[in-house]
């Protein structure tokens, strides 16, 4: 079983930066990625970043060049660093476990990014 804690979230200004942390504890052994998703108010959750332990990486458009995500494997460890924040990335922030980028089987609790305008 995995175990995953989000840090960083909070309240910024539009145009602002937020890095979002998710350390991962317990049997990694069996997942080679980890990523981020959210779910705004009344909207599906949606994939924001994902990245391999390789270093493969997919984005969303929506936060292509505004977004990086990276790892530090020897930490288990993922980070979101987030530029220009836009009131619609205004949503509750999830970090993922999983293999492939395509199969997530371990989910964080939740970190609240608020971007007011």
């Amino acid at each position: 079983q995995v175990q995953l804690v989000e840090s960083g979230g909070g309240l910024v200004k539009v145009g602002g930066s937020l890095r979002l942390s998710c350390a991962a504890s317990g049997n990694m052994f069996s997942r080679n990625a980890m990523g981020w998703y959210r779910q705004a108010p009344g909207k599906q959750r949606e994939l924001v970043a994902g990245i391999t332990n390789g270093g493969s990486t997919n984005y969303a458009d929506s936060v292509k060049g505004r977004f990086t995500i990276s790892r530090d494997n020897a930490k288990n460890t993922v980070y979101l660093q987030m530029n220009s924040l836009k009131p619609e990335d205004t949503a509750v922030y999830y970090c993922a476990a999983g293999w492939g980028l395509i199969y997530w089987d371990d989910w964080g609790q939740g970190t609240q990014v608020t971007v007011s305008s």
